[in-house]
């Protein structure tokens, strides 16, 4: 992947980094038709999370090792003795589940957060997550976030970000309570403006074309749109941007307001 710097913005770089890693799949999985079902190919190479290895492609060449590609029989149901395709009932002694998790909106939209309007969050969120710069939603005061959607969050180092997160939301409240203000939420066109912005930048990329959890798709139901921001410089940039140019996009109100 680090031999090109475009392989998530050009077709070409990204087909021949995918033929590469395709073809080192098929030299180092014995069973041509189980290395077949390893190779990603209805996305492009890097949209999604991928295996870079420490024996995992080699774990099935070992005979206690069985591959069941759930695209062609997919899961039923679980069983007493194990769990049953539409091909086959396999027996089990032990399952382990690794089903994914609502990435970037879940933990929020689980809680019953209400604003200065008659939505929850959830209900505000369920075309897809707006937020102004991933730190806050319009229409529900003094609830920052910390790397919420619309942020680099999960495609920066995420410890970094929250660092980053964590320093700007305590620098707001100091200038928050220095001036005497007690709230602080983005207006609509702020907030608007910068959706509008996350989807363009996506849109650039390859990313948006790949059925993974940084569009929901992990998630039945769950509005298909690219959640978080990418390019961890210019998003940092632009936070310093709005906070010198007075905090701007954000609505601020006294103690009497």
């Amino acid at each position: 992947m680090h031999a090109y710097d475009d392989v998530v913005i050009d077709e070409d770089s990204n087909r021949n980094a995918a033929n590469f890693f395709r073809r080192k799949i098929r030299e180092t999985v014995t069973d041509q038709v189980v290395a077949k079902a390893l190779c990603p190919n209805d996305y492009p190479i890097f949209t999604k999370r991928i295996c870079m290895d420490t024996d995992y492609y080699t774990t099935f060449n070992r005979p206690n090792v069985t591959l069941f590609d759930l695209k062609r029989t997919p899961f039923e149901c679980i069983t007493e003795t194990g769990l049953r395709t539409t091909a086959n009932e396999i027996p089990l002694d032990e399952l382990v589940l690794a089903t994914g998790f609502d990435a970037l909106t879940g933990a929020l939209t689980r809680i019953d957060i209400r604003g200065t309007g008659p939505q929850s969050l959830e209900q505000k969120w369920a075309d897809g997550p707006r937020a102004y710069l991933g730190l806050m939603t319009a229409g529900f005061p003094n609830l920052f976030m910390i790397t919420g959607p619309g942020s680099p969050s999960v495609l920066s180092n995420v410890i970094v970000s929250i660092e980053q997160h964590v320093d700007w939301i305590t620098d707001c409240l100091e200038h928050l309570r220095a001036s005497g203000a007690r709230r602080i939420e983005p207006s609509d066109d702020a907030e608007q403006g910068w959706v509008s912005h996350v989807n363009q930048v996506a849109g650039a990329t390859l990313l948006p074309r790949a059925a993974s959890w940084y569009m929901g798709a992990n998630i039945p139901g769950k509005a298909r749109v690219f959640l978080p921001y990418i390019g961890v410089a210019n998003y940092r940039r632009k936070c310093a941007e709005v906070v010198a140019n007075g905090y701007q996009g954000f609505v601020i109100a006294n103690a009497n307001a």
